[in-house]
């Protein structure tokens, strides 16, 4: 049992059935949801799973670590893009200049996900705040945050079926789903999208509150480059099915093969302050804290 952030869904099916087929008699079962929910689900509703999977190994660290999981690999990398359809009102004209001012337009609708469900819903927020900056045009984010509400959905992959019918134009989503999807998309500034390390600095210069691990308490989530996280929570059923998985998962010409061709780069081998309780087989995917990441 797999849980994983939306945006794994398309290379995460293709590795359950890569994996099914190298190990007869094993099914691989997949449930999609926002990052944060998956983590709840374990956290707060005591559910087990054999893997998780997030679109931000922070979410394993605050909210699994260390009461629910006992170690966290990072894996994969991201960028934020604007994703549009070919039937998306002003799409002729929109470019990474002036995409911020169509999404304002009272004509132009757009969707975001859930900050307090799904990492993508508040790296939407981040990236609204670092363009205020960028384009020096001040008061944009609070603007754009009281937009269209009425399309924020749990997960960035609940809005697809919103931009195919028309219901919406834009999407605040990740650039691997726009390919997987062959969605159109507007490419950001490596200042706002969240993508590159270069602008770690920038990017920590702004934050959004999400929900805590207690009910009634919060998190700041400080502006980073995208990184992938994946653990096997303290409760898995099958703990040594789940090493083998995260070993595919993690091996460059396994998972990483997949990943890559679905624009997910690996980050394998990064540091991580919790490598003395990585199983012995998945170190090697590892690095011990303090080591320069890659």
């Amino acid at each position: 049992m797999i849980f994983h952030a939306g945006s794994l869904s398309v290379p995460m099916s293709e590795m359950a059935r890569t994996f099914e087929a190298a190990h007869p008699g094993v099914r691989v079962l997949l449930e999609a949801a926002g990052s944060r929910t998956c983590a709840r689900k374990i956290s707060d509703l005591g559910r087990a799973c054999d893997v998780m999977a997030s679109a931000d190994y922070l979410v394993i660290d605050n909210l699994l670590i260390p009461e629910h999981a006992g170690w966290n690999i990072r894996f994969a990398a991201n960028e934020m893009a604007i994703v549009y359809g070919e039937h998306s009102r002003r799409a002729e004209e929109i470019d990474s200049l002036n995409w911020h001012g169509i999404l304002l337009d009272p004509d132009v609708s757009f969707g975001r996900s859930d900050p307090d469900s799904d990492p993508c819903g508040y790296r939407a927020v981040l990236t609204m705040r670092l363009a205020e900056r960028h384009y020096g045009l001040p008061g944009l984010a609070d603007r754009m945050l009281a937009k269209d509400t009425r399309f924020i959905r749990p997960k960035e992959t609940d809005l697809l079926a919103l931009l195919e019918t028309g219901s919406i134009d834009y999407i605040f989503l990740y650039r691997s789903v726009a390919g997987q999807h062959g969605l159109r998309q507007v490419s950001l500034p490596p200042e706002i999208n969240l993508g590159d390390p270069a602008f770690s600095g920038l990017y920590a210069t702004v934050s959004v509150e999400v929900t805590g691990a207690e009910p009634g308490t919060t998190i700041v989530h400080r502006g980073a480059p995208m990184v992938y996280g994946v653990t096997i929570p303290g409760n898995a059923p099958s703990p040594d099915l789940a090493i083998l998985f995260v070993s595919y998962l993690l091996d460059p010409a396994g998972g990483g093969a997949v990943m890559r061709r679905n624009g997910q780069p690996s980050v394998v081998p990064s540091p991580t302050d919790t490598y003395d309780r990585i199983p012995e087989p998945l170190r090697r995917y590892a690095a011990p804290p303090g080591d320069a990441p890659r």
